[in-house]
């Protein structure tokens, strides 16, 4: 199905969600298949994200992933979403990107994001503490120094291959990231995970202030967040279930779960608690028919002024999945 929607530039972040009753390595293949499936429907990047330690999801290394991403695919482009920078040293990082785009020229994108690993545990095992986020504007700009051979922070390092390629770098935010987007001169990605209105004020703040730099002459914005697309709005937010009480049950539990199969989680018995948090779970995201989400899409995309979106959408049945991107693609008319 075609709508008269007009043509928006839509890119997927896959997290490599796990499902109940499977390996961990299952979902790491079906990434890598799932992104031989958004070339063909005509997405303009692919991205793989970053965890540590977190039972539902399996992509921890997301520069390893993307190479397989890449060697599998022929046109799309291929990123993270992100690397959680300060979780490394700025010369890992760029050695890693370069090696991509020495391999795949012209097709790698480097989303970076502050976070730093989610438990004290896995900070304790990677050597890094909770204000290590405090450092990233200048780890940022060590990274991107490695490209251009400029590093000022180590005179003598020089990241082979990486010195003279041009890699694209992309800062994630929910917030206050916008405003270090906007200092570095870099594009934006950002979700409305703390409202809209709270997104779309951190867009005008990075627009307001964005910076000129060698990686962009102008602000560019990214938006992303959760689309579920199928024949009927209630398949369509039947989409959203699995995905909502892995939310739920992180915030309940402290642990973030694989993928559970949408008729459970509805016969499930949730206390109160539970049962709050499953709800806000399921808000905040477009769902419905091909004509609803993309009117919905184009809505958003005129709110925002973005100049594209990233869709992170995940649930229990990849068929239904894969159907939802196709819907989209075919909507937006992507093809």
């Amino acid at each position: 199905m075609t709508t008269a929607a007009p043509a928006i530039r839509l890119s997927v972040l896959d997290r490599s969600r796990t499902r109940q009753g499977q390996e961990p390595a299952q979902a790491l293949r079906d990434t890598v298949a799932f992104a031989r499936e958004a070339e063909g429907f005509g997405y303009h990047r692919f991205w793989v994200s970053e965890h540590h330690g977190v039972p539902g999801v399996a992509g921890s290394a997301p520069t390893v992933l993307a190479a397989a991403v890449a060697g599998a695919t022929t046109r799309i482009r291929v990123g993270t979403g992100g690397v959680m920078l300060p979780n490394h040293q700025p010369l890992v990082v760029a050695e890693q990107f370069g090696v991509l785009a020495a391999l795949f020229p012209g097709r790698i994108d480097m989303g970076l994001g502050r976070s730093v690993a989610f438990t004290d545990g896995v900070r304790r095992a990677l050597g890094r503490d909770k204000d290590a986020a405090d450092a990233f504007p200048a780890q940022l700009a060590e990274l991107l120094a490695y490209f251009d051979g400029a590093s000022r922070t180590h005179r003598d390092v020089h990241a082979r291959p990486s010195e003279g390629l041009h890699v694209p770098a992309f800062v994630l935010a929910t917030g206050e990231g916008a405003d270090l987007a906007a200092d570095a001169g870099l594009p934006l990605v950002i979700a409305a995970v703390r409202g809209e209105d709270r997104m779309l004020a951190a867009i005008d703040r990075y627009r307001a202030r964005f910076r000129p730099s060698a990686q962009a002459t102008e602000p560019y914005v990214v938006v992303s967040g959760t689309v579920a697309v199928a024949g009927t709005p209630e398949q369509a937010r039947d989409l959203l279930v699995s995905e909502a009480w892995s939310g739920a049950h992180a915030r309940t539990h402290g642990e973030f779960p694989p993928l559970a199969p949408t008729a459970e989680v509805l016969a499930r018995e949730m206390t109160e608690r539970e049962r709050a948090a499953y709800e806000q779970s399921l808000r905040g995201h477009i769902a419905g028919t091909p004509r609803q989400a993309a009117a919905e899409l184009t809505a958003l995309m005129a709110r925002t002024g973005a100049d594209e979106f990233l869709v992170t959408t995940s649930t229990y049945d990849r068929a239904a999945l894969l159907d939802s991107y196709r819907l989209l693609a075919e909507a937006v008319r992507l093809r």
